[in-house]
């Protein structure tokens, strides 16, 4: 699962709440219904570790950590009339998600032939007719493989992962021989670069938690008190037969009608009261874990439950009762909202943040860019089609944007202040997809490579004092979203600006919030 770096750095400040990169786990010690060590090894350095903490988080994906512990989980797909899913199976079963091997491929000047090992499957048109290839798009393309190159979810993911290797060679190797030698596919000059080895496996264990997230939770956009991530990718589910399910489509994927939460009781187990999850494995039926398991959303479940992680071990509390403190559960939406994350219907409402008791203004603002938008409390533009419920948000930009450049935006309080720390979130385009992909037609989408042209480059953060401006820190280069700055010596002031002389393109100045401390937030 990936995991996000402010949850990395709480963890390397808490010394009861431990990391294990790069080891597998391979056993645990309880102490009672605690895990009181686990076991891990580095296979690359034949080093073995025991691990003793306060509180372990699970985030394998296959959930080892947690199996090894005894925690209860789910394989498979659940009965509709189980928790009433309407897109459930009428009969349950131990079918899933299957795994999938991708390839990279490249053109070439000149002819580049393939000649198949004789161990390959079998493709013809007609069989993929259902599977979009070697055609313009995103995921149809010749340079990175298929999704849809998919087998294994009629086995065990975990015990038979070699078969499913074995058998997923045989099939990507048998679509780019087809590709490459039935019929015209426009690729005769392409070759192979790379194949995988490693399954990339969808689904095996999800364990059992305090809350098993449902289809119904996802599709009603049910309010958790204890949300700390939110999800909106579509109710995903495949056919467990993969690629051998030729008259099926490979994905039945309905789009669900507002973004949605996760709550923190579906990242502790429900019978090991010490054991967290996150990714991939947390409670969720097969339904709900459809649309969970994609990987921003892991990222944002990672450091939602790494928060609240980190919140137990400094307060000495145990992770089984969090979701039903609304003390440590405001703290912990806090926390992240400090950190912009969002959380969905949560406001800014930090108490050492002066800046609430700050009017702001600007030199000048757009029709729906007013400066009064950086202390909205809400860091995002979540309004409108597939955004969020409507009930539970604050509409409209959620930023200052200037007319032009420069452009200064200024916070002034009542009685003079003393700042040290000035937090600052700056529009990144989030609009616009961002991340790790070898589609070049979903590449094409971005602005890959670069900042992000919304983003501003170049600013000054002065302070005013006895009516006159003093620079207190500046930026130049700046490509971030969200920014710290520690201020140099402490200087009463009777205002805070910043002044804007550069974006990475855009021609006016867009920042989304502006937080300012007179000490350290997170002591």
């Amino acid at each position: 699962s990936m995991l996000d770096l402010t949850f990395y750095e709480m963890c390397r400040a808490e010394k009861n709440l431990t990391l294990m990169l790069n080891t597998e786990v391979v056993g645990v010690e309880m102490a009672g219904d605690r895990i009181a060590r686990a076991i891990a090894v580095r296979q690359s350095t034949e080093d073995r570790f025991v691990i003793t903490a306060e509180v372990f988080m699970d985030c394998t994906g296959d959930g080892r950590l947690g199996a090894e512990a005894g925690a209860p989980y789910r394989r498979g797909r659940e009965a509709k009339d189980e928790f009433g899913e309407a897109r459930a199976q009428d009969v349950a079963d131990k079918k899933s998600l299957g795994s999938t091997l991708l390839f990279q491929a490249r053109k070439y000047d000149k002819p580049m032939p393939f000649a198949a090992p004789p161990w390959v499957r079998a493709f013809t048109e007609e069989d993929l007719r259902l599977r979009p290839h070697a055609s313009p798009g995103v995921d149809r393309g010749l340079e990175y493989g298929y999704w849809w190159v998919e087998w294994g979810g009629n086995l065990d993911t975990i015990k038979d992962n070699e078969i499913i290797r074995d058998e997923l060679l045989a099939v990507m190797l048998g679509v780019w021989n087809h590709i490459k030698n039935d019929g015209d596919h426009g690729a005769e000059n392409w070759a192979l670069t790379w194949f995988g080895f490693l399954p990339g496996k969808r689904e095996s264990r999800r364990f059992v938690g305090q809350h098993i997230l449902s289809e119904n939770d996802i599709w009603t956009c049910r309010k958790f008190d204890d949300a700390i991530a939110f999800g909106g990718w579509s109710l995903d589910t495949h056919p467990p037969g993969g690629i051998d399910a030729a008259d099926e489509r490979p994905c039945d994927q309905p789009q669900v009608p507002y973004i949605y939460d996760i709550p923190l009781g579906s990242c502790v187990s429900r019978d090991v009261p010490n054991l967290m999850f996150a990714g991939r494995n947390l409670s969720a039926t097969h339904i709900g874990f459809s649309s969970t398991r994609v990987m921003a959303t892991c990222a944002a479940v990672g450091q939602g439950a790494g928060t609240a992680a980190a919140y137990a071990v400094k307060h000495g509390l145990s992770p089984v009762g969090l979701s039903g403190s609304p003390e440590a559960m405001g703290a912990i939406q806090q926390m992240l909202l400090r950190d912009d994350a969002y959380v969905i219907g949560v406001f800014n409402e930090d108490v050492l943040d002066l800046a609430k008791k700050a009017r702001a203004t600007a030199t000048c603002e757009r029709p729906g860019g007013c400066a009064e938008n950086v202390l909205s409390g809400q860091t995002r533009a979540v309004d409108g089609e597939l955004g969020g419920p409507p009930d539970r948000i604050k509409p409209g930009t959620n930023r200052w944007m200037s007319l032009s450049l420069p452009a200064a935006l200024e916070l002034r309080w009542p009685a003079p202040i003393t700042p040290t720390r000035v937090h600052l979130v700056f529009d990144t385009g989030m609009h616009r997809p961002l991340t790790l992909s070898h589609s070049d037609a979903f590449v094409q989408r971005m602005q890959w490579g670069q900042a992000q042209e919304e983003t501003v480059r170049d600013y000054v953060i002065e302070g005013e004092a006895n009516g006159v401006w003093h620079t207190l820190d500046e930026r130049r280069g700046n490509y971030q979203r969200r920014v710290e700055h520690v201020l140099n010596g402490e200087k009463e002031v009777s205002a805070v600006r910043i002044k804007v002389t550069a974006t990475n393109g855009l021609d006016h100045a867009r920042i989304c919030e502006v937080r300012v401390y007179a000490c350290d937030p997170r002591a």
